[in-house]
């Protein structure tokens, strides 16, 4: 079987011919380069920091840098609660590669596997033929994927919030129950399309559910047929509290203000099952839910498993202090570097555990390799990463919010609130976007946030082929049976009329 071209340039790439087999020993050699390169893996936040550090120490002539990520920007991840909610434009969330990347080359492609004995990348683009890339040296930053379990009914039903696309397609979907419902009459239809569930109590479930049930109850002051106590929101956590990042008073509190919410809260509970949108929780509550939103925690990107890294138990990839990744027994892996999500980084501060997957980690760690790997081009030596944690904020909708500070000061209420937008926007990388950040938020306070639901973005074409008129069907044809979308009930059972479409199923999530 042949492996893909490989690619000894990123700007010239049709001069190489297919690899028979192994990637160097089949390869002819690759033109000599006369500076290294850079391969980073991963546009996130440790990809697009590190790339841009070491850019900034090195410039094009110490170091061509190549990152590769399938998509073109980066998702500042903290803020997806807020785009959810409508307080914050989607396109202000994420910074386009091609413009925070200024002078460094970028590939659009998904990782498949990687072969570091090899030095050898293989990309899948989007269209087109799988690829290898050839480097010297190699930077991890691939991030993590939801964490999912074999549960009936979670694959069809459930929607994750990892990036920006399910941030905006739930709240989307939450604006569009809200809409259908109201000229729906019959009750047990109206409660199920009202019933909004969330699975996880972590930062990411207990901030999207939070800004959504406050964005819901400012959408239905504008519905004559709905009251606030027509929608019921239910949190389902598996360990015994919530927001384990911050304190347990801080995390009663934040119990207690879901609750004085009427936010139903199962703790000690997991999800057995949601088929049909039937929900089945482990206490034996049962209720019908049109959405069902999955945070339940995340995992290290599963390209991994398909190279030679050294991976831990949990998938990520094993790192020394510096930085670098080594094996097992501490030796050094030779021109790798690993950080982030993927990475199983050890805490200095806090020795025997690793750095938490969070933002605050990502970006230093980015830049720390960044320096490091300019250090080591230099002859110099890498310095370990360490970092004292900052503290955690959360957003639990407009002028509601808890936040730990440096492990002592705890704030609730509106000052934690402007502390979590004003932590956050500092954050975000490019003036630009902080700008466009805050003047959203101003705009939102002076005009109020928009509550509409732009459905219609995740199936642009759906009117366009219900108005198409069908081709016209020749005297020799007419005996064919049709087998389109839009294909003439003829059997008993159907439930068209004569003549009428059939209707397709389709995932809610698409409307």
């Amino acid at each position: 079987m042949k492996d893909a071209p490989r690619r000894d340039t990123v700007s010239d790439m049709s001069t190489t011919a297919p690899v028979q087999g192994d990637a160097t020993k089949s390869a002819s050699a690759p033109r000599p380069r006369k500076i290294p390169r850079v391969v980073v893996l991963g546009g996130g936040t440790v990809g697009l920091y590190s790339a841009r550090r070491l850019h900034k120490r090195l410039g094009k002539r110490e170091a061509a840098i190549v990152v590769v990520d399938p998509r073109p920007y980066m998702t500042y991840a903290p803020f997806l609660p807020e785009t959810a909610a409508g307080s914050i434009d989607p396109r202000n969330v994420v910074a386009p590669h091609r413009r925070a990347l200024k002078g460094i080359d970028v590939l659009q492609g998904h990782v498949t596997e990687i072969r570091h004995a090899d030095r050898t990348v293989q990309v899948q683009p989007e269209e087109g033929d799988p690829y290898w890339i050839t480097y010297d040296h190699l930077i991890v930053g691939l991030g993590s994927v939801a964490r999912t379990l074999p549960i009936p009914g979670l694959a069809e039903e459930a929607i994750g919030f990892k990036n920006v696309e399910e941030a905006v397609a739930v709240r989307n979907h939450v604006l569009n129950r809200i809409d259908v419902a109201a000229s729906t009459w019959d009750p047990e239809l109206r409660r199920r399309m009202l019933t909004f569930t969330f699975v996880g109590g972590g930062f990411a479930g207990i901030e999207a559910m939070a800004e959504l049930e406050d964005m819901a109850r400012a959408a239905v002051k504008y519905y004559t047929s709905i009251e606030q106590s027509d929608m019921r929101w239910v949190l389902v956590e598996g360990s015994t509290r919530i927001l384990p990042e911050v304190s347990e008073e801080l995390g009663g509190y934040t119990l207690e203000q879901l609750r004085k919410r009427n936010i139903e809260v199962h703790l000690s509970t997991f999800l057995s099952s949601c088929e049909g949108g039937h929900v089945v929780l482990s206490n034996k509550t049962e209720f019908d839910s049109d959405t069902i939103v999955w945070t339940a925690g995340v995992k290290a990107n599963p390209v991994l498993k398909n190279s030679d890294l050294p991976l831990d138990k949990m998938g990520r990839v094993v790192c020394l202090p510096t930085l670098q990744v080594a094996q097992e027994d501490g030796t050094v892996v030779a021109d790798a570097w690993a950080a982030g999500d993927c990475a199983a980084v050890p805490d200095l501060i806090n020795p025997g555990k690793f750095c938490p997957p969070n933002a605050q980690h990502a970006l230093r760690e980015g830049n720390h390799i960044g320096d490091n790997l300019a250090r080591v081009l230099r002859s110099a030596e890498p310095t370990e990463y360490k970092h004292k944690n900052l503290g955690a904020v959360a957003s639990l909708g407009m002028y509601k919010g808890v936040a730990q500070l440096f492990g002592r000061v705890k704030l609730r209420g509106f000052p934690a609130w402007v502390m979590h937008r004003g932590y956050h926007v500092m954050a975000m990388p490019t003036f630009n976007r902080k700008v466009r950040i805050a003047s959203g938020w101003i705009g939102a306070a002076l005009f109020r946030r928009e509550v509409v639901a732009l459905g219609s973005l995740h199936d642009p074409r759906a009117e366009f082929r219900a108005a198409s008129v069908p081709p016209k069907v020749k005297p020799e044809q007419a005996a064919v049976a049709p087998e389109s979308a839009t294909d003439v009930a003829t059997s008993p059972d159907a439930t068209t009329k004569p003549g009428q479409p059939v209707q397709k199923d389709a995932s809610s999530w698409d409307r």
